[in-house]
């Protein structure tokens, strides 16, 4: 009964350590820019990156949040049973929200998410990133594109895990996780609407 329970525990500090390490944080400090987490949304993020950096650092950052997150994802499917396999992402998320390497403010999981996801359904993850594009191109805001994003990959991940009950609540929280953490871009494009509304 112990050993059943040492390895998923394991896996799942190794993949909050993981997560824990936020790259773009560390490129700014290699680049000797200012910390991501200070300007414009405050997330240390790929969306960020961009906005910050350009497009060649975004697109570096995302390929290392993907590669990462395929890793866990490969050693959480091949060392566990699938119950458990959701609740390493969760971990991860974990890792990446609240980073113990960088005063536990960290990003808002959405890449790794997707990397995540990519090994346990790789068509849900490209239909999630089609779906993210034309969200984004039609509202020009990345957080509405990332929660269509997110539902697309809980949605495919759950039907993966049809009839385990556990795998899906570990992908419902997991996805719920990270649309909370995206409640101050909620909240300013309530306000705005209501201004708009106002006017």
């Amino acid at each position: 009964m112990q050993n059943q329970f040492a390895i998923p525990l394991l896996i799942a500090v190794i993949a909050y350590l993981a997560g824990s390490i936020n790259f773009p944080i560390l490129l700014f400090k290699i680049l000797g820019k200012e910390d991501p987490r200070k300007g414009f949304s405050g997330n240390p993020g790929t969306t960020n990156v961009y906005r910050q950096a350009g497009i060649f650092w975004a697109t570096v950052v995302l390929l290392m949040d993907l590669g990462r997150s395929v890793a866990v994802a490969w050693a959480a499917i091949n060392f566990l049973d699938e119950t458990y396999v959701t609740w390493i992402g969760l971990f991860l998320i974990l890792g990446n929200r609240y980073p113990c390497f960088h005063r536990f403010k960290g990003g808002k999981g959405v890449a790794n998410f997707l990397g995540f996801s990519a090994v346990i359904t790789f068509w849900a993850a490209l239909l999630s990133g089609i779906t993210w594009v034309v969200v984004n191109l039609v509202t020009k805001k990345p957080f509405i594109a990332s929660f269509a994003m997110v539902a697309v990959l809980t949605i495919g991940t759950s039907l993966i895990f049809k009839g385990n009950n556990s795998a899906i609540v570990g992908t419902v929280i997991t996805a719920s996780l990270i649309i909370i953490s995206h409640k101050k871009n909620i909240i300013e494009a309530f306000t705005k609407s209501k201004q708009r509304a106002g006017t």
